[in-house]
C-alpha cells in the first residue's frame, strides 16, 4: 500500500483518483501531479513500484502544500479573521454561514440540529 503525506492510498483505484483522498489535492491537482511525475493517471496504485511512489511524493513535496500544514494554515486564516472582528470572523464565530446565504431557513449544516422552543405551537 502506498502511503504518501501520512494516508494510506487505497491500491484499488487509479493513481489520480486515489491521490485525491490527500487534504488539499483535488481531481486537476491530481491529475497534473501524475503528469509532473511522468506517470499514467489509469495505473492503479497497487502496479506502483517504489520509484514511482517516491517520485510521486517528491513531486507532491515540492508542488502542493497538504495535509498538517494547509489545515493549519486554513485555521490561522480563520483564527485571524476572528481576532480582527471582520464580519466574517464573526459569522465563523457564531456557527452561521460566510458567504451570504440566507439563515431564516436552511443553513442547518453550520447551525447545528433544530432547537425546541418551549410553548410555541403552530
Amino acid at each position: 500500500m502506498a502511503r504518501i503525506e501520512g494516508v494510506d492510498l487505497p491500491r484499488n483505484k487509479p493513481i489520480w483518483v486515489a491521490l485525491t483522498y490527500i487534504y488539499g489535492i483535488g481531481p486537476t491537482t491530481s491529475r497534473q501531479i501524475v503528469e509532473l511525475a511522468g506517470l499514467d493517471g489509469m495505473t492503479r496504485v497497487a502496479r506502483l513500484t517504489d520509484r514511482e511512489v517516491a517520485r510521486l511524493r517528491e513531486t507532491i513535496q515540492q508542488n502542493c502544500q497538504v495535509e498538517g500544514d494547509l489545515r493549519k494554515e486554513v485555521a490561522m486564516n480563520i483564527k485571524r479573521l476572528i481576532d480582527l472582528g471582520a464580519y466574517r470572523g464573526v459569522r465563523h464565530r457564531r456557527g452561521l454561514p460566510t458567504r451570504g446565504q440566507r439563515t431564516h431557513t436552511n443553513a442547518r449544516t453550520r447551525k447545528g440540529p433544530r432547537r425546541a422552543i418551549a410553548g410555541k405551537k403552530k
